[in-house]
């Protein structure tokens, strides 16, 4: 039998930052029951993204930041949308360039990443955000 489930994960920030959404994301494919499918996931917000990376040695996400940092600056003068402050307009390009939603395979009931991969959440702005993201789960359920 092919299903549907939809979640709403809500996240606290509490500035720049990653957050790690797999094992979230795991708990909810299993709960599912799903075999074979797909894990789609969207952020809905402008300024933060979604981001399959490295989730085994934390210095990756430090040089992302850091390499953003540099590509997308923030303040002097560079940006005319400065409504919510400096880090603002910075903010969505990141979240441009990083994207908004990922999909993931499912298969044996488990999200189908590889060893050193992880989804997760980027605050790009620097003040404390509540992050929404979409979790829409697709497929055929055990027993079908």
């Amino acid at each position: 039998m092919t299903i549907w489930v939809q979640h709403e994960l809500s996240i606290a920030t509490s500035g720049k930052g990653f957050h790690d959404l797999t094992a979230q994301l795991a708990q909810r494919v299993a709960d599912s029951r799903v075999v074979t499918g797909l894990c789609h996931c969207f952020v809905r917000h402008t300024s933060a993204s979604l981001l399959i990376t490295e989730n085994a040695d934390p210095d990756v996400r430090v040089d992302l930041e850091r390499y953003f940092s540099r590509l997308v600056p923030e303040g002097g003068g560079h940006y005319l949308h400065d409504a919510e402050g400096p880090d603002d307009m910075p903010a969505h390009i990141r979240s441009m360039w990083t994207g908004s939603q990922h999909s993931i395979p499912i298969r044996n009931t488990r999200l189908a990443l590889g060893t050193w991969q992880g989804l997760y959440l980027w605050e790009h702005r620097d003040r404390p955000h509540r992050r929404h993201v979409l979790v829409s789960i697709q497929g055929i359920a055990e027993g079908a």
